[in-house]
C-alpha cells in the first residue's frame, strides 16, 4: 500500500513537473526569441524552494512549493511601471502577432512534446496481446454484431489494432465520434469479416468499468496450468500454507485443468472453505483455503492473493511486438496526437452538451493513480501517459476561457477585429468569470476523484 502510494506521488510530481516545464518553456522561449524581457520563469506556485540566475541572464528561475502549475512573468506596463528605455521590451507594447505567438507557444509546445513522446514510444515498441476473441456472451452487443470465438480484431474504422490496448483506444476514439463503429476481423480460417456496432452500443464509456465485458467479449488466453508463481504475504494463500511452485490439482474434489478455471472457482467462493489437493516437489498435499471477500464492479468475489507462474513459451503466440522505424513513426505520432486532441475536444463537447457523463473528468487524484500505475508498468507506459496528459493540457489551455491561454487568444481576436484592445473593465470581468469557471471545475474534478476512491 505504501509502495503504491509512493509511486503515485512520485509519478504525479514527475509528470506534472515535466509538463509544466514544457508548457512554460514554450512561452519563455518564444518571448525571448521575439525580444520580450522575461523577469521570472517559475515551475510551481507559492513559496519558492529554489531560486537562481544564470550569468549574464536577466531572468530569475524559480522552483516553487506547489507543483500544480507554473508561470512566466514578462516585463509589462500593466503590472508595474517600466522605465522608458525598456518599454520596447514590454509584452504589452508588442505587435499583435508577437503577443499571439507567445501565448500560443505554451499549448503548442505541449502538443509538440506529445508528438516527440509518442514517436519515442513507437520507435521503442510496445508489447501487448493480440486482440483475439475468446468468448462471446449470448445476447451481448458483440453477439448481436456477429462476433464469434477465435476472431482476431484487425482494424477499427480502418485504423490498425495490433494489440488489445490499441483496440480499446481505437474503440473509444470511434465511439466519441458519434458514428457507427466498423470492426474488421479475421477468423481461424483466414476469412475476413466486418462487424458494425453503434457508437453507443455499450453506453457511456465513462460509466463502464470494463469495456470488453460490456461489449460481451473475453480475450482468448493460453490455457496455463494452475501453478502458483507469486504468493503475497499475509494473504489467504500464504495463510493456508501455499507456496510458489505449487500445482493445484483439485479443489473440493473437482480437477483444476488450467489457471482460468482455478481463478473462476476462487472468485465464486468468497469466505467459503475449500479443500485443495496440490503437488509440491513431487509430493501430494492437502490444504484448506478460505478466499477473502472483495468488492469488484458491484459484486462480491473471492481472492487469495496469488498469481500464476509465467510461461513465456505458452504466451509467445499471443504476444506481439509493435514498433516502427524512426521515419515511419513520425507521421504516425503526429496522427495519434491529432486524433487524441480531436477525441479530447469531442469528449469535452459531449460533457457540456449532456451527452456524456461527468465521470469522464479526472483530477489530480486520478492523475496520480494513473501515474503510479504507469511507473509500475515501465517506461513505455509512463511515456504514453505523459503524452496523453500533455495533449489534454495543451487542448484545455486553448479553450476560450479568460485566465487560460485560449482566453488571451480570444482577447487578441477581438483586438484584431475591432482594431483596439478590449477595455480593462471587460478584461477584469472576463478574469472573474474565468476564475469562477476554473474554481467550479476544480471542485467538480476533485469530487469525481473522491467518488472514484469511494468506489
Amino acid at each position: 500500500m505504501l509502495e503504491t502510494l509512493a509511486n503515485s506521488v512520485f509519478g504525479f510530481i514527475i509528470a506534472i513537473g515535466i509538463l509544466v516545464t514544457v508548457h512554460e518553456f514554450g512561452h519563455f522561449w518564444v518571448a525571448r526569441k521575439l525580444g520580450i524581457r522575461v523577469l521570472r520563469f517559475s515551475v510551481g506556485f507559492g513559496k519558492p524552494l529554489f531560486t537562481w540566475r544564470r550569468k549574464n541572464d536577466e531572468t530569475e528561475y524559480v522552483l516553487a512549493a506547489i507543483p500544480l502549475g507554473g508561470y512566466v512573468k514578462m516585463l509589462d506596463e500593466r503590472e508595474a511601471k517600466v522605465p522608458e528605455a525598456e518599454v520596447k521590451y514590454a509584452f504589452n507594447r508588442q505587435p499583435l502577432w508577437v503577443r499571439t505567438a507567445v501565448v500560443l507557444a505554451g499549448p503548442v509546445f505541449n502538443l509538440v512534446f506529445a508528438v516527440l513522446l509518442l514517436w519515442v514510444v513507437l520507435v521503442m515498441g510496445e508489447t501487448g496481446l493480440r486482440p483475439i476473441v475468446g468468448e462471446v456472451a449470448p445476447g451481448s452487443p458483440a453477439a448481436v454484431a456477429g462476433f464469434s470465438p477465435g476472431e482476431e480484431i484487425l482494424r477499427i474504422n480502418d485504423n490498425p489494432t495490433p494489440t488489445w490496448t490499441q483496440m480499446l483506444y481505437q474503440f473509444a476514439s470511434a465511439a466519441a465520434g458519434g458514428d457507427d463503429i466498423v470492426i474488421e476481423t479475421r477468423d481461424r480460417n483466414e476469412r475476413l469479416h466486418k462487424r458494425v456496432l453503434a457508437f453507443d452500443a455499450i453506453g457511456d464509456l465513462a460509466e463502464v468499468k470494463n469495456p470488453l465485458s460490456a461489449l460481451g467479449v473475453k480475450p482468448e488466453l493460453p490455457r496455463s496450468p494452475p501453478v502458483l508463481g507469486k504468493v503475497l504475504p499475509d494473504q489467504p494463500a500464504q495463510k493456508a500454507g501455499l507456496q510458489p511452485g505449487d500445482l493445484i490439482l483439485a479443489a473440493d474434489g473437482q480437477p483444476m485443468d488450467d489457471w482460468i478455471q482455478w481463478v473462476n472457482y476462487v472468485r465464486e467462493r468468497p469466505l467459503t472453505p475449500m479443500q485443495l489437493e496440490i503437488q509440491r516437489d513431487g509430493r501430494m498435499l492437502e490444504l484448506e483455503l478460505i478466499p477473502e471477500a472483495v468488492e469488484l464492479e458491484g459484486k462480491t468475489i473471492g481472492r487469495i492473493g496469488a498469481a500464476n507462474k509465467p510461461d513465456p513459451e505458452l504466451w509467445a503466440q499471443y504476444r506481439v511486438q509493435y514498433s516502427m522505424g524512426p521515419m515511419e513513426a513520425l507521421p504516425a505520432a503526429i496522427v495519434r496526437t491529432w486524433d487524441f486532441s480531436a477525441l479530447t475536444l469531442k469528449v469535452m463537447w459531449r460533457i457540456l452538451s449532456g451527452q456524456a457523463s461527468l465521470k469522464n473528468l479526472g483530477g489530480p487524484i486520478t492523475m496520480a493513480s494513473a501515474a503510479g500505475s504507469a511507473v509500475d508498468a515501465g517506461l513505455v507506459y509512463f511515456l504514453k501517459l505523459l503524452a496523453i496528459i500533455s495533449i489534454s493540457l495543451g487542448v484545455f489551455n486553448l479553450l476560450p476561457i479568460p485566465v487560460l491561454d485560449g482566453g488571451h487568444l480570444l482577447y487578441f481576436l477581438l483586438e484584431a477585429v475591432t482594431g483596439k484592445p478590449p477595455s480593462e473593465q471587460l478584461m477584469l470581468w472576463g478574469q472573474q468569470v474565468g476564475l469562477a469557471l476554473l474554481l467550479g471545475l476544480m471542485v467538480l474534478v476533485f469530487y469525481q476523484d473522491i467518488a472514484r476512491l469511494g468506489g
